[in-house]
């Protein structure tokens, strides 16, 4: 049995879940997301859960149980609670500042890296005197969230000698010693 596919997912409050043939939808204050189910996976909801169950043992179909049920439970979290990631830029002159959905980051090159977010994503931008700039991005979908906090990251990886770089707010970085030591 996957141990994550067997465990039941609550509805909260003030989020409606509706099934079509094979694609699930859900509603909630913050949004609205939809997921199309895998073969083999069947979906019951029943009171305030939802149940999944899969057709045979076979590996496949193992690991879409996992993988439907994790779906499911982020998309009902988002849509009630909403996703954050926080990204730390680690450096002398790094700087980021937003204008709407417009995203100004300095990393060290000639050139500013102006990125335009989707309208799903909220960001903002945090800088303290004395402290690293913070950039803070909100959405409702976990995946859209990840993908434009990797792509943001992508820009400027943190190197493992000074630490410089765009990093997770909390990521521990393995550090090298360097040629002095």
């Amino acid at each position: 049995m996957s141990r994550i596919g067997k465990n039941p997912v609550s509805i909260s409050q003030g989020v409606d879940v509706n099934i079509n043939e094979n694609v699930i939808t859900v509603k909630g204050k913050l949004g609205e997301l939809s997921q199309t189910i895998s073969d083999g996976i069947t979906v019951k909801i029943e009171d305030a859960t939802i149940t999944l169950e899969r057709a045979s043992e076979s590996k496949e179909h193992k690991a879409q149980h996992g993988l439907m049920r994790a779906l499911i439970f982020n998309m009902i979290e988002g849509v009630s609670k909403g996703w954050t990631k926080e990204l730390e830029l680690v450096g002398v002159g790094y700087r980021a500042s937003n204008q709407g959905q417009k995203l100004d980051l300095a990393l060290g090159y000639s050139h500013n890296i102006v990125l335009e977010l989707a309208k799903e994503v909220k960001v903002e931008t945090v800088s303290e005197k004395g402290k690293n700039p913070i950039v803070k991005l909100t959405s409702f979908d976990k995946q859209l969230v990840g993908e434009v906090a990797a792509k943001i990251r992508g820009f400027r990886k943190p190197e493992p000698y000074k630490g410089k770089g765009v990093k997770f707010v909390g990521e521990q970085l393995r550090r090298k010693a360097g040629k002095s030591a």
